[in-house]
């Protein structure tokens, strides 16, 4: 069973919060163990650090916020619209508009270039693409320059890139059009500590700016500091 844990709001004159959860539970199918979650309650701008080791439904919860899976009992509220309650349509267009997704393998279209991929929310998403100043090509152009992409990398296609750039080129991708909240799952697993610490630090950093709240999955408790609020999954229900 996971822990139970719930964030407060500090400043209750805002009360559409990031993300709201409440008695939270999945089975991905018959014999599979149930999956419960604790309680969650994000202010808009802060930032969330979801530890757990494998198996204690890390990715199951993140899937769940984004809207690619319903749960089973339980609600899901993220910018006050209760996703569990939208059509799988609708929760597409929502997170489409509204979510950035950061991957654990990245998930980078191969046959588009690294600029191509940063501004692909962008093609699914008016919102996001009328949120661009002043376009969706120059946005791109400054997340790739201050994540550190060189600009002979922006035009070539991403399997050409190291595993650093994709890392950092799914950011931008996250980042792009400003989305209100971003779920990421484990994207530095591969990296060292130091380019690690890096690349948290510049997402932070460019989310803040944004005021766009991040849900950050991984099993490293040393990443843990760089966050306002942090929750640890203890496991599956029998």
């Amino acid at each position: 069973m996971a822990s139970t844990a719930e964030l407060s709001d500090s400043n209750e004159q805002h009360p559409i919060r990031a993300l709201a959860t409440a008695d939270l539970s999945y089975q991905w199918g018959p014999g599979q163990p149930t999956l419960t979650f604790p309680d969650l309650s994000l202010p808009l701008g802060q930032h969330l650090f979801l530890r757990g080791a494998s198996g204690s439904g890390k990715s199951t919860l993140l899937s769940l916020l984004s809207g690619m899976l319903t749960p089973d009992a339980g609600t899901v509220r993220i910018l006050g619209s209760q996703l569990d309650r939208l059509g799988a349509g609708q929760r597409d267009r929502f997170r489409a508009n509204h979510i950035g997704v950061i991957f654990q393998q990245f998930n980078l279209v191969p046959y588009l270039t690294a600029e191509a991929n940063v501004t692909l929310p962008c093609r699914l998403s008016a919102q996001r693409r009328d949120a661009t100043d002043p376009e969706p090509i120059h946005e791109a152009h400054r997340l790739l320059t201050a994540l550190a992409i060189p600009q002979s990398c922006w035009h070539r296609k991403v399997t050409q890139l190291s595993i650093g750039q994709q890392q950092r080129i799914a950011a931008a991708r996250a980042l792009i059009g400003g989305p209100s909240l971003i779920l990421a799952d484990e994207p530095t697993s591969a990296l060292d500590s130091d380019n690690r610490d890096r690349f948290l630090d510049l997402l932070l950093t460019l989310a803040e700016a944004r005021n766009t709240s991040v849900v950050f999955v991984s099993h490293d408790r040393a990443l843990a500091q760089h966050f306002d609020h942090q929750v640890e999954l203890e496991g599956a229900a029998s």
